[in-house]
């Protein structure tokens, strides 16, 4: 059974003075009473340095994992340093880069092979393999030797024996190569490609994560912190000063703050340690794309907020709370996901489009798309106003059941029942 504590007739009375200042004044007291109150926690404190710890680890690795694919050390032996000219030649017509380490003999390329310090030993077969041919080369990994590697070697080679079977047929080496590579298809495009796409990818995907933890992250320490007041029985001493909206929005306003002071930290650090590792070098699209999500971080919380607000004010303990939050925390965990893989598969796609315009999907999808640079500005007006449109409905149905239920202590109460009480 739920119990419906208002303030009595004499406190509303000796409290209408209190009620007197401006309602833009009791906002933003509730909003800085919030703000400070969590920034201060060790949580927040804890909780900022792991993600950015997180967040460093995984930008590193990524440079690691670059650095590693993108250079192929090969060890050589001097009796085929022709060929390895030639290697490093071929490697750069293709943009592969290949590190060649000069070793005194096979004992010493195999070892380095071994100790995993190379990729693969480039060495004379002669006198090694049974029936070699006089020039013939070996090339010898530590399990196998890679298709790229190999296929480039292979190439070298044929080149090298090309040439010497027109040498020895009177025509000039230069004079064939040149011929065959002008023979090639021209190639034309009708739009004009963006090298940084990948980038705008990957930096619409990061900030559609971190809206994604933003809003949920706000939403949650909302719907915790109304339990908290309502179960300690501080909202009625809050209502008797301010009213039942002032407090509900003055509570978005600071734990929102929260949220978006956490976010520029964490976006500010990540661009730059991306930026400074090279992992990133569209530092002014990446400031943009941070603007544009802090716009959209700023919907999304009005959006998502005061919904969260309303649903903790049903409830009157913590242990309640996952109860009435999980169908919110899952629409924007379904968004996430949704948003992601269609970017992944195709971010030109009709289905993106629609779903970055309509309310639920937009805080995290549109922003996205904005990075990538496929959303036209009517597209991006039409999920603005739609946005706007949601949350003026959303944060009056919510204000409703907020003022109704967080008065009530006790049962849970039911939806239907806050609504008709309202």
């Amino acid at each position: 059974m739920s119990v419906d504590v208002r303030p009595s007739a004499q406190t509303s009375a000796a409290s209408s003075q209190d009620r007197d200042f401006r309602p833009s004044r009791a906002v933003w007291l509730v909003a800085r009473r919030e703000f400070v109150q969590r920034v201060r926690t060790r949580a927040f404190v804890i909780g900022t340095i792991l993600v950015l710890a997180a967040i460093a680890a995984y930008v590193l690795f990524i440079r690691f994992i670059a650095d590693s694919q993108g250079t192929t050390t090969v060890a050589v032996t001097p009796e085929v340093t022709a060929v390895s000219s030639a290697l490093r030649s071929a490697a750069d017509s293709l943009d592969e880069t290949i590190e060649l380490v000069e070793v005194p003999d096979v004992a010493a390329g195999e070892q380095l092979v071994r100790d995993d310090d190379a990729d693969a030993l480039l060495t004379s077969a002669t006198g090694t393999d049974a029936g070699a041919a006089d020039g013939a080369v070996r090339l010898v990994g530590k399990e196998d030797v890679s298709d790229s590697l190999r296929g480039l070697v292979d190439t070298v080679l044929r080149a090298q024996a090309l040439d010497q079977e027109l040498r020895r047929a009177g025509a000039d080496p230069a004079a064939v190569d040149a011929a065959v590579q002008a023979a090639r298809a021209q190639v034309a495009t009708l739009e004009e490609s963006d090298p940084q796409r990948l980038q705008r990818l990957v930096l619409g995907i990061g900030i559609a994560a971190l809206l994604y933890g933003s809003l949920v992250f706000v939403g949650q320490a909302v719907a915790q912190g109304v339990v908290e007041e309502k179960s300690s029985r501080v909202v009625e001493l809050l209502l008797s000063t301010v009213r039942p909206w002032q407090l509900l929005l003055g509570k978005v306003l600071g734990l929102g703050a929260v949220g978006l002071l956490q976010m520029l930290i964490i976006a500010g650090v990540g661009l730059g340690v991306s930026t400074s590792l090279g992992v990133l070098d569209i530092g002014g699209l990446a400031a943009g794309t941070l603007a544009v999500g802090l716009f959209w971080y700023l919907l999304g919380i009005l959006l998502y907020a005061t919904v969260y607000a309303a649903a903790g004010s049903l409830v009157s303990r913590q242990e309640e709370v996952n109860a009435v939050v999980t169908p919110l925390t899952m629409t924007i965990v379904i968004a996430f996901v949704v948003s992601v893989n269609l970017l992944l598969a195709n971010p030109d796609s009709g289905v993106v489009t629609i779903l970055s315009m309509l309310p639920p999907f937009a805080p995290i999808l549109m922003p996205a798309r904005i990075a990538i640079g496929n959303a036209p500005l009517w597209q991006v007006g039409v999920a603005v106003a739609l946005a706007v449109i949601a949350i003026i409905a959303l944060t009056w149905l919510a204000g409703r059941i907020y003022s109704t239920a967080v008065l009530r202590t006790g049962a849970r109460v039911k939806l239907r029942d806050a609504l008709r009480a309202s």
